[in-house]
This record gives structure tokens, sequence and C-alpha cells, in this order.
């Protein structure tokens, strides 16, 4: 059934104004008339008529100004207008098709007008049709607009909600897409050292962002719990695989950078070799990849292995995601590892490196096709680092204070346990410990490493006095891990509650053959070296610290006031 329309009918002469009304209303639309193209203005923007047909020359207003206003207040929406004229010249009957949209001559014939009529139509509801598909889609683009903004702020919360903005680091990320496939963590550890990630997930945009929280989570909730790099490494791995479905994975580097020992530790999975630069001599050290990136293996195929490196001040580190070295100028050729390397050898201070690399490749690169980052991390005084305080999502309800517990860790646990992120996590319960939480882990660690590298393995700090006795040492330590067979380390904690506060007295023994404790605290005294300040960082973090007299067990104390 046609549809009914309302039709303005603008025409001087009375008698066409009768004859095209008596037309519309027998086509079954309801006509609407104006004797001049002021009136007819006045009248559409009354009534809003669907369609108008216009005479071109009126009194007071022509129909070509009328048409313009009429056009004008009718804004998006398709009003046609049909010409009513009596011209004949091909420029006149030209400004009416463009001042409308099509034309009918005088003498009006009754069948050109109605089909004229219902053609007008179609267009007009096929407009609106458009029109209607139009807002939908802008509706349903709004909305997923909103949808990434609102998983981008929870994206960049979680991924974004470490130390990137911590002294000894500069960064450069450059999006391809709303989402980052690139991903940089970074997070001070309880014991004041530093663990970070870059890692570049398969793919663009929010698909390869999926893996990017959970691994964030991971990587930022073991980390404040004390755990270490290899455990990470393992879980997010397992993670990943877990989720993610096959062909999408991470490649990723991953350090652990010690302010206390100065030494790094290296994981490098699938990104391009990242750098040691050694600022005294301008020696660069590649830091390789080895293994497959994250999410790719089965946990008991998962390697986390490392490398150890020695570190001075003024040393940096540079890692780089494989868009720096992929990005391309704008013939298609990459910047590659020669331009990068030209760089490193290009005599420049080792404080405008990460500048020097940044303006290489701003100069380089036309349109950039794939997520570029890279970071920069220095080795600096730890004193000139600024750490946030722990967080805690529990209820903030005070914790007994008067209890004690043993724990013996044995071979086979030793081999393949952590007891510190368990350990501090008891602790930490205990609300006056919490502004205490990076010493206290800091000592236990410590004294747990010397309880079972000195102790338990029979292992010589005397080796670790350059790279290459650095590399010997751990190399010794995974060894006799492994063909450890029996042994134990032993950890006593007692909580004593006091008018002011409290106290916890933590006392660490192990199966070892003992050490000389005054002679190695004398050299504690004078040690510069890469090792040997672990004891005297201990005394300097608790209120009171006691060695046995045999050098297999030590003592510690924690105090803390009411009000801490």
């Amino acid at each position: 059934m046609p549809t009914r329309l309302s039709i303005l009918i603008a025409e001087d002469n009375a008698a066409d104004r009768m004859l095209l009304s008596t037309i519309v209303n027998r086509q079954g639309h309801r006509a609407l008339t104006a004797s001049n193209g002021l009136e007819a203005v006045m009248l559409f923007e009354q009534e809003r008529p669907q369609l108008v047909l216009m005479d071109a020359l009126m009194p007071v207003m022509d129909g070509f100004e009328a048409a313009r206003r009429i056009k004008a207040c009718a804004g998006e929406s398709l009003v046609p207008i049909i010409f009513l004229t009596s011209l004949t010249e091909s420029e006149a009957l030209v400004r009416c098709l463009e001042a409308g949209d099509d034309f009918l001559a005088k003498p009006y014939n009754r069948v050109i007008l109605e089909a004229k009529i219902r053609a007008m139509d179609r267009l007009r509801r096929l407009q609106d049709t458009v029109m209607r598909q139009r807002d939908l889609i802008a509706k349903h683009n709004e909305h997923l607009l909103t949808e990434q903004r609102v998983a981008k702020a929870v994206f960049d919360k979680v991924a974004h909600s470490g130390c990137l903005n911590a002294p000894n680091i500069r960064y450069l990320q450059s999006p391809f897409a709303l989402f980052n496939g690139d991903l940089l963590l970074a997070a001070f550890k309880p014991s004041g050292g530093m663990h970070v990630l870059l890692g570049d997930f398969t793919g663009h945009g929010l698909p390869a962002a999926i893996g990017a929280m959970p691994l964030a989570e991971v990587f930022y909730g073991m980390t404040a719990k004390g755990f270490s790099m290899a455990e990470i490494l393992r879980e997010m791995n397992a993670k990943l695989k877990r989720i993610l479905p096959v062909g999408v994975f991470c490649c990723a580097t991953v350090l652990n950078l010690s302010f206390q020992r100065r030494v790094v530790e290296v994981w490098n999975g699938g990104l391009p070799d990242g750098y040691l630069y050694h600022a005294a001599t301008g020696e660069r050290t590649a830091l390789v990849s080895r293994y497959l990136p994250l999410g790719v293996l089965e946990s008991a195929s998962f390697n986390d292995h490392y490398e150890v490196h020695p570190l001075a001040l003024g040393d940096r580190l540079f890692l780089f995601s494989d868009g720096v070295l992929e990005t391309c100028d704008s013939d298609g050729q990459m910047f590659g590892e020669q331009r990068l390397q030209a760089i490193f050898e290009g005599q420049h201070p080792a404080e405008r490196l990460f500048d020097e690399i940044q303006q290489a490749l701003a100069a380089f690169r036309g349109e950039a096709q794939d997520d570029v980052s890279m970071i920069e991390l220095g080795l600096i005084e730890e004193g000139g680092l600024s750490r946030p305080p722990l967080a805690f999502s529990d209820s903030g309800q005070s914790s007994p204070l008067d209890w004690s517990a043993s724990f013996e860790f044995r071979a086979q646990t030793l081999k393949r346990f952590n007891p510190l992120p368990f350990l501090l996590q008891l602790l930490l319960e205990v609300q006056g410990l919490r502004a205490q939480g990076g010493a206290l882990y800091t000592v236990l660690a410590e004294l747990y490493s010397n309880a079972l590298e000195h102790g338990v393995l029979g292992l010589d700090s005397a080796l670790k006095c350059n790279a290459d006795g650095f590399a010997q040492y751990y190399q010794q330590r995974a060894t006799r891990l492994g063909e450890l067979q029996d042994g134990y380390v032993r950890f006593h904690l007692e909580l004593l509650p006091q008018t002011e506060g409290g106290r916890l007295r933590v006392r660490v023994e192990d199966s070892g053959s003992g050490f000389d404790v005054v002679g190695a605290l004398d050299c504690t005294q004078v040690s510069a070296g890469l090792s040997g300040r672990g004891l005297r960082l201990v005394r300097q973090l608790t209120q009171h610290c006691e060695w046995s007299a045999d050098g297999r067990g030590v003592s510690v104390e924690f105090c803390w006031s009411a009000q801490a």
C-alpha cells in the first residue's frame, strides 16, 4: 500500500494550485498549498511535509530561494523538491536541478506527476533507511569505543601500575593500535631490587592485549610477595599456556636488577638481543635470546635458567621489541641491527645513547608498521630511589601478636621451593611489621641465601670478584643444589607483644659446617668488592643481630611501636 505523504504545493497561479491539489489528493496524499516562496518556507517550518512541488517563478520570494531555505531547514533529512516550470532554456532547467531534485514542465501531465511523486518517495524512503542504518552503526561504534575506553583504562591501570617512573628507567612506547601488543612492566621487590619485563604479544590491538592483563597480574603480585624471577617466569608461562589459543604467545625479556649486589639476572625468550653497556669501557654484552617465548611450552619443558652479569654504577641495560629493528622507511627498508649497532659504536656518552636511538628511529621511519618499545635501565645508588609503600588488600584488622612457629626445609624442598614468599606473607599479616616490609624481606633473603649457599652448599663468595667469577659461582650453585641429598635450613619465628608495640625474633640455622664469624665481620668492614656486604646490611636493618659461636646460626630482631 502506497505511503500517504504530506506534499507542499507552492504555486502563485490559483488554477494551477487547485489542479495540483486535486491530483495529489486523488493519489491519496495530503496537499498543503502556498501562493509564494516566503509562505512556502513558513508552511514547511510548521508542517514539515515529506515532499515539495515548487513553482520556479513566484512573487515575494522565488522558488530557488525558497528551495535553498527549505533544504537548510531540513538539515540531513531528504525532502525532495520538484520544480514546476514553464522555462525551457537549458540554463534555467539546470538551475532547477541544482536547487532541487527534479522538474516538471507546464502544462502538467497527471501521469508523469504521479510517477515523479512515487519516484521521489522511493528515494526519500531509501534515504531514511540509510540514515537509520547510519545511526545504528554510529551507536554501535560509540558502544564499541566506550567498551574499548573502559578496557584500555583497566589495561593501563593493571599494566602500568609499577615503577616505570623510577629515576633509573627511561622508556619509549609507540603503540601501533589503541591497545599495544608490547608490554612494559617494572616493579620493586621487597628486597629493594627491581623486576622488569619487556614483552611482545603476537598481533596488534585488543587480541594482543588479552594476555597482557593476566601476565601483569602474575608479575606484580608475585614480585610484591618476594618470589624469585625463575618462579615468576614459570608461573607466567603456565598461565599464558593455559589461557591463550594456539599461535598466541609472548616474546619477553625479564630482568632481575639488584642494587645491593650490583648484578642483573637476564632471561630472554624470543625478543631481539638486548645490551648491557659498560660505561667505564664502552664495551657491550649482548643479552641474547636463548629460549622460546612465554606461553609456548608446557611447564615440564619450560626452561627458567638465566644469565647473571655484574654491574657498576653508570652501566646501562637496553631492551628492544622487534618493532625497533623492523621499523621501515618510506622505501620499505628496515632499520635493522646494523643501524642500531652503529649508534652504540658512535662514541656517544652513555647518558646520550637512549636519545640517539630514539632520534635515529624518528628520522628513519615513515609511517609506523609495528609496536615500537624500548627501555633503558641504569644502576644507581639505592638511596636515589623512592620506593612506594607496600600495598595490602586485607581488611586492615589487627592480627594476633603472641605466637611462635618453626620451619625446617630439607634437601628435596630446598631444590625446588623458595620459602621466603611463604614466610613473608605470614609475617606481613602483622600490621606493625608492614612498614618494615622491605627491610624484613631483605634480611630474610640475606640470611636464607647465606644459610643455603654457604652453609648447606658450601659455596665461597670469593669467586664473585668479576664476571667470570659470578658465572662460575652460579654454575656451582646450580650443580650442587641439583645434587643435594641432605641438609636443611631452619627458621624459628617468635612474635612477642610489648606495651608500646611488638617484637619479632627470627633465628636461622643451617646444617653446614659453620664459618668464622669474627673474621667474616671484620672483612665486611673493609669490603669494596662485589660480595661481602650482606652481613653488614643485616646488622644495619635490624634492631639486634647475633651470630652463634659455631657460625651455623644467626638471630635477629625487629621492633615496632604501637603507632607504626
